[in-house]
């Protein structure tokens, strides 16, 4: 599935319809962040955040606990150089609109794909499209 297609599902399981542009750059980030050693995207962005110092936040989105808000400076931060900007670049926002953005929409994304408090198995799309 290529990013758009991504992007479309990201952006209807945020109830913002398929051309959002968040659903897009969460896309991006999903889809170039580092992976785990099983491949799997929700759990390679995690680790980026955690490894970035956002663990403790990070960990509330997956848990079935109030998810701790996060700021688009402690994102730009967090995750690794270069991959905020091909984000932002999704949007054609700058760099610091898409961190708000992601700040904003991320936690949701992240909580709702993981709503028994476990990074899901399979691939994105599918994990994506059972939450729709």
């Amino acid at each position: 599935m290529t990013d758009t297609d991504l992007g479309s599902l990201l952006g209807m399981l945020l109830g913002r319809g398929r051309t959002s542009g968040s659903g897009h750059m969460l896309a991006t980030l999903l889809s170039s962040a580092g992976s785990d050693s099983s491949g799997n995207a929700i759990d390679g962005l995690l680790s980026d955040l955690r490894d970035g110092g956002l663990g403790a936040k990070a960990d509330s989105w997956v848990s079935d606990t109030d998810n701790e808000e996060v700021s688009g400076a402690e994102i730009a931060q967090a995750l690794p150089p270069g991959l905020l900007t091909a984000a932002a670049q999704t949007c054609q926002l700058s760099d610091i609109d898409a961190a708000d953005l992601i700040a904003e929409t991320l936690p949701v994304t992240i909580d709702r794909l993981t709503p028994e408090g476990k990074i899901p198995e399979g691939s994105l799309e599918d994990v994506i499209t059972q939450h729709l």
